[in-house]
């Protein structure tokens, strides 16, 4: 009789459980509980496949000549199926009246296709079914080896309890989802293996960075001296023990190399495995990874993962090949987002959730910490607590305007926030570091009720030579900018990555040829809030439509960045003439408002922030879609958790999920041509879809799917990915993507 066989190629079927066990047991190694843990994963990775011992699945993966043959939902017929089996064992062999312990591998197993699913309403409805029931019998009639089906021991030591049980969960499906990744790729492309060795060590990284460091001019001016004692202090704290720690910098304070330098130190010192920067912005990603890709280039062109896809595929739609172009952040740097990030710790999906055990004894470093989603506020800060206390974790919360995260009482006790404990403080005397580096006039309107008309904003401007005005939504951003002069640059996130940047360097390359006395054009910008974090950019007038007080004092780190200006900087906070959406925008706004009115000093004083935060967090619900009460166990009979649920609740953009589009930048046209005749050839590889990011722009899926409709995109071969029609027209070689079908507020409100 011939040996079962899990894939179509003659992968043996009892090679690949014992395989995918070892591996994800491995993974699961630095967990807290390490040795429980390991065996909770192995187990889950000897069964998870069990199902495919079944007579209708061995007859189907022997004829098919289709590498999506072993993927459930691929395979039409009921007597095909295969993650059942394993589950049902898991619970037959393991659950006791108070001990259900085999619910948990059950949530594993059935879920590493489509994805962990609630219990009640969804996993146990399913198990319960005669179809389940026939896949376990039909498999154990197959007999299975004696040392497939056996089980040690297993005692559920859940890292912090009865509120760490949905993460652990997620964790040990993390290392079984890799796993079985990793083993099915190695045998379709066992030329190519997933555990790539091609990246440098974070001790290379380490020496590369400080060599960096050690070459660049040193200008002697007061700015670069604080900024180099702001480094120091960075790599002396690293030593502390880890846990939590913020890094209180103003803007222009060089906190981005500092962070990583703490980062580095700090993975060295402890043994941790990697870096994980997280940025609030797509939009501003590309800066910061072209700043850390210039750090380290000795080491070559790999040295870092940068991650910002929002094309990861559908359940429905997964596929082999996409499941190739998911990432298991395997590098010991990650510049990624937040919503990757913080979207993944909260995941149900297979593709969303396999990076998860990476991120056990690794450094994260959240850029901009004081935009972190309000709305989601709570469970992130759980998490964060967490995986700091219990996974090896060390966070650090870089920001020129710490937000209030500590833990905090208000007079409803339904508005209480669990904040973080503990948080160290890297620099020694932060509010003598604001004062040095203050180094603008912030002049604020005279009356906060009455709006300013975008024609005498753009008057006012247009009078300037040298001025950046940044307002708070694309909207506004293409109206200004319709009003002023036609040399004026304009940024926004309808901008493609690599349209953004070539705008970007020649903003800089300007800015330096004006202070050299050798461009005497007027050099005016209009800009959403992406220019606020990430990047570079150093203007003597800064403009800024009332925003939250964090947003203005980001505006201002755009102004005398540098401190060249013989005397300060001038910022002009100015009411535009349509209110902030409605949300966070417009709350952060009034919250500001109530935090300066009637306001005599320095209206960026560093104490103000914490009244700011505390007053803009009491106005909104810090778990507005009841995240944490999803994944809470509700029976403990049971171990019920809702973790589809909250997974589809969990997302950081508003309104319904971006959709990725490939759009038509003329100015890379053949690098872009060849990068899409090869993904149409090779399929959604890893270093594919990165490359492409570059030429992506993100907007509503609603939208995406009305240019659909109207013939503007079409469905590349990457399920989710659209792509502009080369005629369509839709891309404007100065304010980005556009259609004259598509209404402004359509395209998303924001950067």
């Amino acid at each position: 009789m011939a040996e079962p066989l899990a894939h179509s190629g003659g992968h043996l079927l009892t090679e690949h459980l014992r395989t995918v066990a070892a591996l994800a047991a491995g993974f699961s190694q630095d967990f807290e509980h390490g040795a429980q843990a390991q065996r909770w994963a192995y187990s889950a990775g000897l069964w998870h496949d069990l199902g495919k011992y079944r007579p209708g699945f061995q007859r189907y993966v022997r004829l098919a000549d289709n590498t999506d043959a072993h993927i459930e939902g691929k395979v039409g017929g009921r007597e095909k199926t295969h993650s059942a089996a394993g589950a049902l064992w898991a619970m037959q062999q393991l659950n006791q009246p108070d001990r259900p312990y085999g619910n948990i591998l059950a949530y594993l197993i059935a879920g590493h296709h489509a994805g962990l699913d609630d219990w009640d309403g969804g996993l146990k409805e399913r198990l319960h079914s005669e179809d389940a029931q026939l896949e376990l019998k039909e498999a154990l009639d197959a007999r299975p080896p004696a040392n497939i089906l056996a089980h040690g021991d297993l005692i559920a030591q859940i890292p912090g309890g009865a509120p760490g049980f949905a993460l652990w969960v997620r964790m040990l499906f993390s290392c079984l989802v890799d796993a079985d990744f990793l083993d099915t790729e190695a045998h379709f492309d066992a030329n190519k293996p997933a555990r790539r060795d091609g990246f440098p060590t974070l001790a290379q990284m380490r020496q590369a960075f400080d060599a960096h460091m050690a070459g660049l001019p040193a200008a002697n001016t007061s700015v670069n001296t604080l900024r180099a004692d702001v480094l120091r202090q960075c790599r002396t704290k690293a030593a502390l023990p880890a846990g939590f720690f913020s890094l209180t910098v103003p803007t222009g304070g060089g906190k981005t190399l500092s962070s990583l330098a703490f980062a580095l130190e700090h993975a060295q010192a402890h043994g941790k495995r990697r870096v994980i920067y997280a940025i609030p912005y797509t939009s501003i990603i590309e800066q910061t990874a072209d700043v850390f890709r210039e750090v380290f280039k000795a080491l070559g062109d790999e040295v870092l993962i940068e991650h910002h896809s929002q094309a990861d595929a559908a359940e429905k739609d997964e596929t082999a090949r996409s499941r190739l172009a998911c990432e298991n952040w395997d590098a010991p740097l990650v510049v990624t987002t937040n919503v990757q990030l913080f979207e993944s710790l909260f995941a149900a999906k297979t593709s969303r959730c396999r990076k998860l055990h990476n991120l056990v004894n690794s450094v994260i470093v959240l850029d901009e910490a004081q935009q972190l989603p309000p709305a989601f506020l709570q469970p992130i800060l759980d998490v964060l607590n967490l995986l700091v206390t219990h996974y090896g974790v060390t966070v650090v919360l870089c920001t020129a305007t710490q937000p209030a995260l500590n833990s905090t009482t208000y007079f409803d006790a339904n508005k209480n926030l669990r904040g973080l404990e503990n948080v160290r403080e890297i620099i020694d005397h932060p509010d003598a570091l604001f004062d040095a580096l203050k180094r603008v006039d912030v002049t604020l309107p005279p009356d906060w009720t009455t709006p300013t008309a975008w024609e005498d904003i753009a008057a006012q401007l247009s009078a300037e030579d040298c001025v950046l005005a940044i307002v708070s939504t694309r909207k506004a951003a293409r109206e200004l900018q319709r009003l002023m002069p036609a040399d004026t640059l304009h940024l926004s996130a309808l901008m493609c990555g690599a349209h953004r940047k070539e705008v970007i360097d020649q903003i800089k390359a300007r800015l330096k040829a004006k202070r050299e006395g050798c461009d005497q054009r007027p050099l005016r910008v209009v800009s959403t809030q992406l220019v606020e974090a990430g990047v570079d950019i150093d203007f003597p007038v800064v403009y800024r439509a009332l925003a939250g007080l964090d947003s203005i004092a980001q505006a201002a780190g755009r102004c005398n960045r540098e401190g060249r200006l013989n005397g300060k900087g001038r910022v002009v906070v100015f009411v535009p003439p349509e209110k902030p959406p409605l949300g966070h925008l417009r709350k952060g706004a009034d919250a500001c408002i109530s935090t300066l009115r009637g306001q005599a000093h320095d209206p960026l004083a560093r104490a103000l922030f914490d009244r700011y935060f505390k007053e803009f967090y009491h106005s909104v619900d810090l778990d507005a879609k009841e995240v944490v009460k999803k994944l809470t166990i509700n029976d403990r009979r049971t171990l019920s958790v809702q973790f589809r649920t909250a997974a589809e609740a969990f997302h950081l953009i508003e309104d319904e999920d971006a959709a990725t589009v490939v759009v038509r930048y003329a100015c890379v046209a053949d690098e872009l041509d060849m990068l899409l005749a090869t993904l149409a050839v090779k399929g959604p590889k890893r270093w594919l879809m990165r490359k492409l990011q570059r030429y992506t722009v993100s907007i509503r899926k609603r939208v995406a799917d009305k240019m659909l409709e109207q013939g503007d995109l079409k469905i590349s071969s990457v399920p989710g990915l659209y792509m502009q029609i080369d005629a369509s027209g839709l891309y404007d070689e100065k304010l980005g993507l556009y259609t004259e079908g598509v209404p402004f507020d359509a395209l998303g409100n924001v950067f």
